[in-house]
């Protein structure tokens, strides 16, 4: 078999390095290049070989782009990061190898968290209700839109890992968050939004798709937040702990939001969702053209490698998977600072380890009981 040669840009970062992995986990022989515009991080890259090359801002990137496809005969390239997907995606008419992402203008789109959710609501699709903070002034009638006493959620209505966000009570607590990244900051006051505070479960879902067919999604739970546990947010998109979980209802309401955006959409899709107060789940996010950092707990459980199949199909490989719900239940992701993230089963959290919290004794196995 023809060995696949593959570029990855970030490499050295998390999400980057947590890819490779999946990918070398998959069937498919491949050799995998990678690229950064910061050299420090490039010294961590899992890649085989790795390239320091201009910010993507820099008109030169998609030149170093072009010499590292030539040069290394690369059959695809992958961005990694929300920024580096909107990049490579308005140059992928010049870089000269294969990409599979969205179309532009739905990528656009879903890096502002109001204007898809806007769009989104407009067509039936469960989202939070949410409303732009036009100037400091308007937050008392922003506040009157939502039933008095609620908490609302206060968040930039771009970027990442919950930037800028935290739970609010009362107006004058909204107006001096939003004051204090506009004074520290350099931070617009219509850069955020506020919406419903959804207090239930929170998932994560990511799904793959071919000219408007889903060919196969998964689903977890985020059990515990990563990060430290006194930042104001309270949450964050990546999790220290997350579970495998099978959840139609949550799969099934990314499907309908991707189906309602593109009809003809292709690439890769992650989604942040939480459950309202009634317990019904709600869209808060969708990161359009790159996986999730937490992939590994998608691709090294169920049937389907999800990477290894990002990369089947964007090479025009047959694929024998339609419309498919992949989810192996019983599976833990454990992430902390310094350290490879692993992917458990249930199992492997009793088995021999000793148990010295009352009488000292000795696991050995699952209990069955």
């Amino acid at each position: 078999m023809i060995r696949r040669r593959l570029l990855v840009t970030g490499a050295g970062t998390g999400p980057s390095n947590n890819l490779m992995r999946s990918l070398r986990a998959g069937d498919l022989p491949i050799f995998i290049v990678g690229c950064h515009d910061d050299r420090f991080y490039l010294g961590k890259s899992a890649a085989q070989r790795n390239y320091l090359v201009p910010s993507p801002k820099h008109p030169d990137f998609a030149n170093a782009l072009r010499q590292i496809s030539r040069a290394e005969r690369i059959d695809l390239l992958i961005p990694t990061s929300d920024r580096d997907v909107l990049r490579v995606s308005a140059l992928r008419a010049e870089v000269r190898c294969g990409t599979f992402l969205p179309k532009h203008s739905l990528i656009a789109l879903c890096k502002d968290k109001y204007e898809f959710t806007s769009l989104l609501r407009a067509r039936g699709v469960r989202v939070p209700q949410t409303y732009v903070v036009k100037d400091l002034n308007s937050i008392e009638a922003l506040f009157r839109q939502f039933p008095s006493g609620s908490p609302l959620w206060c968040r930039i209505r771009s970027g990442s890992g919950a930037l800028g966000a935290t739970p609010v009570t009362t107006p004058a607590q909204a107006r001096n968050w939003i004051r204090y990244w506009i004074d520290v900051r350099g931070v617009s006051p219509a850069s955020f939004t506020l919406s419903e505070y959804l207090p239930g479960r929170d998932f994560s879902c990511q799904s793959l798709w071919k000219d408007g067919t889903l060919i196969v999604a998964k689903t977890f739970e985020n059990l515990s937040p990563f990060g430290p546990s006194g930042q104001p947010s309270v949450i964050s998109s990546v999790a220290a702990l997350a579970k495998t979980v099978r959840e139609p209802r949550v799969a099934d309401l990314c499907t309908q939001a991707i189906r309602t955006l593109d009809n003809r959409a292709s690439g890769v899709y992650c989604f942040d969702v939480k459950e309202d107060s009634s317990g019904a789940p709600c869209l808060t996010d969708i990161n359009a053209g790159r996986f999730s950092m937490s992939t590994n707990l998608y691709d090294l459980t169920g049937k389907h490698n999800m990477a290894i199949t990002y990369v089947r199909l964007a090479l025009g490989h047959r694929i024998n998977v339609h419309n498919e719900y992949d989810v192996a239940e019983g599976y833990y992701m454990v992430r902390d600072a310094d350290t490879e993230p692993d992917v458990l089963h249930a199992q492997d959290f009793f088995r021999d380890i000793g148990d010295a919290r009352g009488a000292v004794k000795t696991v050995n196995r699952f209990p069955t009981h």
